[in-house]
């Protein structure tokens, strides 16, 4: 599998969370998903933007 394979995967992941999240009622369990879901988005992204190391 490509490392970008892996990226896009975890940002999807994220974005999924982060709808769900927007589906929940105001409270805690709603910023939780929301936070959790948009750093994902986040950590994947960027993932997708760091260098890649061949041997």
């Amino acid at each position: 599998m490509k490392g970008t394979t892996t990226s896009w995967i975890v940002a999807g992941l994220g974005a999924v969370v982060t709808g769900v999240g927007m589906l929940l009622p105001k409270g805690r369990t709603r910023t939780a998903a929301l936070s959790f879901g948009l750093a994902h988005v986040a950590l994947g992204l960027s993932d997708m933007l760091r260098p890649s190391v061949r041997r």
